[in-house]
């Protein structure tokens, strides 16, 4: 969408449509999709191209940044970081593409078939909305729209649910992948110390991590022995899984019987009761 768009208030407007199945958000809850401003931290010819979210009144929370630098006279890469306090983690993805195969050694054509594609970095320069920031007298864009201060045109609308979200998105997925080098350096630089948080997102995330993170293998249980009044006895164990210092999982089993068959049938079967009436011919009929 970006690649797309021919200015960054383009781009804020696609963004923010119901119809473009891209934004999602309803960080405060308030039972609406929330608004995504974009806003230009420029240095030079470094751009960090923030997806920011008003909270309320007086916070805001980053969602991602979309981080260009220029290369050469005809060259620049991109990079898009999503923030930490959102996805749990800094998650690093960029555009690519695929060359047929990797033909270092000169093969190619049926040769060649089978082998794994090869992702190159993207040059972007040639994009619209990139063209449009570098071009001579560019004013640097930052989105005029703030909490409950919204262009006539956008109505927000209730959050899809992840399923419906999911099948409208997937076409975006295979645009762009995720990576785990950082290759725009300077542009984060530039952006880092503007970075904008919330305590309650923050909070929040952190928070879902540690109480849903993969739980270690470890797993310790603890079996106790329970006898009742008529000397028989009954085992229930009590197992706890543990993830990054929390816990997140209880789980107790049912009693189980020890060498009382007699105990169990008796558990196992019903209790009928049946009452004996008459008819109204006298006959006596049977009531359970």
């Amino acid at each position: 969408m970006f690649k797309k768009s021919a200015s960054l208030e383009e781009f804020e407007k696609s963004l923010n449509e119901e119809g473009n199945n891209v934004n999602n958000l309803d960080l405060n809850e308030d039972g609406e999709v929330d608004y995504i401003r974009v806003i230009d931290q420029m240095e030079g010819d470094v751009h960090a191209i923030v997806l920011q979210v008003p909270f309320n009144e007086n916070e805001f929370q980053d969602i991602a940044v979309i981080e260009i630098e220029k290369t050469g006279d005809e060259s620049a890469i991109l990079q898009i970081v999503g923030d930490e306090d959102v996805y749990g983690e800094q998650v690093l993805a960029e555009p690519f593409e695929e060359e047929a195969a990797d033909n270092a050694d000169g093969r190619n054509g049926p040769s060649a078939a089978g082998m794994a594609p090869v992702r190159i970095v993207v040059n972007v320069w040639l994009w619209p909305s990139v063209r449009w920031m570098y071009r001579p007298g560019y004013v640097v864009y930052v989105s005029p729209y703030r909490w409950r201060v919204y262009p006539r045109w956008y109505r927000p609308w209730r959050p899809h649910p992840w399923r419906t979200f999911y099948v409208g998105s997937r076409p975006y997925y295979h645009r762009c992948h995720r990576v785990h080098t950082h290759r725009v350096v300077r542009a984060h630089t530039v952006y880092t110390p503007r970075r904008r948080t919330t305590t309650v997102v923050h909070t929040r995330t952190t928070t879902h991590v540690n109480t849903y993170g993969k739980p270690s293998a470890r797993r310790t249980s603890t079996t106790t022995t329970v006898k009742n009044k008529n000397g028989r006895t009954a085992t229930s164990t009590t197992t706890t899984k543990k993830a990054t210092g929390f816990v997140v999982q209880q789980l107790k089993s049912r009693p189980q019987l020890k060498q009382q068959p007699d105990l169990a049938v008796a558990l196992a079967t019903r209790t009928t009761t049946t009452k004996k009436a008459t008819g109204p011919r006298g006959n006596t009929a049977g009531k359970k």
